[in-house]
């Protein structure tokens, strides 16, 4: 014998659905430079904080360069595949916030990448 607790979950799945549905809805009516520009700007505040570079008194806790690393270069990818169709008007803030934590990680590197190889560089070409 099972208890209502145990069955709720069938009352609950159209509720789910019509959830599903309405953040269909929703994210359908959203631009597509939007979503772009959305994703990028995660990434850049993800890779500030594995940086070290957030406000918090512990940021120097937080950060991990290997993290950082592999954020940068999801940035530079989504930047640079993005750029031609989100307009130079959206895409060059996007550069110069990339541009800012790629020299940013050089600063904070023990041991220096080369010219052309620090994260994102394989998409942007070298920064100094």
């Amino acid at each position: 014998m099972s208890t209502p607790d145990s069955n709720s979950h069938v009352f609950e799945a159209p509720a789910a659905k019509a959830d599903v549905s309405q953040q269909i809805r929703d994210i359908s009516e959203v631009p597509a430079i939007e979503v772009i520009t959305t994703a990028a700007v995660h990434l850049m505040s993800a890779a500030a904080v594995k940086l070290g570079l957030a406000a918090e008194d512990n940021a120097e806790e937080l950060k991990d360069l290997d993290e950082a690393r592999k954020l940068i270069t999801a940035l530079a990818g989504l930047v640079t595949s993005a750029a031609p169709e989100i307009g130079s008007q959206h895409a060059g803030p996007l550069r110069d916030g990339l541009r800012s934590l790629q020299l940013a990680f050089r600063e904070e590197s023990i041991i220096p990448d080369a010219p052309g190889k620090g994260p994102g560089e394989k998409y942007t070409g070298a920064v100094n």
